[in-house]
């Protein structure tokens, strides 16, 4: 092993975290050891062996369960416009622009999301009932992000 393949070494040893290496052969021996937080990998390099056949194991097909009322294709989702933070009501202490089970017309706002200190009222596009709210009270949401299902009047 020359300086080049020792410096090498140093170098891949210092940026994969490993705390020491240690390469055993025949006319030599070399240890690298790092200030680093020792992380413990066990490799042991075997000796060149007859290749062995291993057949694979047969792998069993798993299929995940398919929940029953999990079928939102009959509903309207109601996206977010815009990047921001995500508001049900219009203040902490006012209620629920929309709740489950509430009727809304197209136009009606359902939402308020704050994007850089501006409070935007969301609008439904659709007719309908609220089946479902998407998103928590006071979290971000991104662009084109679902907020609510709609089952279309």
């Amino acid at each position: 092993m020359d300086i080049k393949q020792v410096q090498e070494l140093i170098r891949f040893v210092s940026k994969s975290g490993v705390n020491e290496v240690s390469i055993e052969e025949k006319d030599f021996k070399i240890t690298i050891k790092t200030n680093q937080a020792p992380t413990y990998i066990n490799a042991a390099i075997p000796a060149p062996a007859a290749p062995v056949a291993v057949a694979p194991a047969p792998v069993a097909e798993v299929k995940p369960p398919v929940p029953a009322e999990d079928d939102t294709s009959k509903y309207v989702t109601i996206k977010s416009p815009m990047i921001g933070t995500f508001y049900r009501s219009a203040g902490p202490d006012k209620s629920y622009f929309v709740n489950i089970g509430d009727e809304v017309k197209a136009g009606q706002v359902v939402c308020i999301i704050e994007a850089m200190k501006l409070f935007n009222e969301i609008e439904s596009e659709v007719s309908g009932r609220i089946v479902k709210v998407l998103v928590e009270n006071s979290t971000p949401v991104e662009y084109d992000q679902p907020l609510f299902l709609v089952e279309p009047a």
